[in-house]
């Protein structure tokens, strides 16, 4: 059943806070209100995360940190012990759900470890995003990550899906995005296929076709911001 009211922020727990992929209008009321009455806020970048606060007009007396791949190993103890004393942390990446793609699955298998609770404040994903708009299959669907940097690696990633029966999901940068699609052609062959673009935001494009149809089309476009693949 659905709640109309529920804790804000419960001491000494962990809430993950889905942030805006794009546009500000998804940040959801519930985001704000826990972000608003966090003791810790946990970020990828806290000048991207104060920023999202002064344009969404949130105010906190949080202390923002911030916690991601360089200082994870360093962070965690410390996020571990504020928890411990009973602080309430919130962990939020730059944008879409924490988790994805960033350090915070290792500070929560801690906190699974140490007993500490753990919430989620869903929101947007532009994995799902992409997932429901590409007119692809849904009912079985793995999200495969960046694709690699180096030819070889991005084909043995592309080989390893080949026989894999579910919609497959990547991130990919506009620089890379036509070559990827021809290898994937190749190992893949002309399977159907979308990709999307600068999602939630102005200039939010989805281009549909086979892998070989896209390839060639995205080598023509050049097209520019974040895309998802699938």
């Amino acid at each position: 059943p659905l709640a109309s009211s529920c804790p804000v922020m419960t001491p000494g727990t962990l809430t993950l806070v889905a942030t805006p992929i794009g546009n500000l209008g998804d940040f959801s009321p519930r985001a704000a209100e826990v972000l608003s009455s966090a003791e810790i806020i946990a970020c990828e970048d806290t000048r991207v995360t104060r920023k999202l606060l002064n344009l969404t007009g949130t105010t906190t007396s949080a202390r923002i940190v911030a916690y991601h791949d360089h200082n994870g190993a360093a962070m965690r103890p410390w996020l571990l012990d504020q928890l411990a004393t009973g602080k309430s942390v919130v962990l939020v990446s730059d944008a879409g759900t924490p988790l994805i793609s960033d350090p915070g699955y290792k500070l929560v298998a801690a906190c699974r470890e140490q007993d500490i609770m753990v919430l989620s404040v869903p929101g947007p994903s532009a994995i799902l995003a992409a997932l429901a708009i590409s007119g692809l299959p849904t009912d079985r669907f793995m999200f495969a990550g960046f694709l690699a940097g180096s030819s070889k690696a991005r084909r043995d990633q592309i080989s390893e899906i080949e026989g894999l029966r579910a919609t497959t999901i990547w991130f990919e940068t506009p620089f890379r995005i036509a070559t990827s699609l021809a290898e994937m052609s190749k190992i893949l062959g002309p399977r159907p296929a979308a990709v999307a673009r600068e999602l939630t935001k102005l200039h939010e494009e989805v281009r549909c076709g086979t892998l070989g149809e896209l390839a060639e089309e995205m080598k023509a476009k050049k097209p520019k911001g974040e895309i998802v693949l699938v």
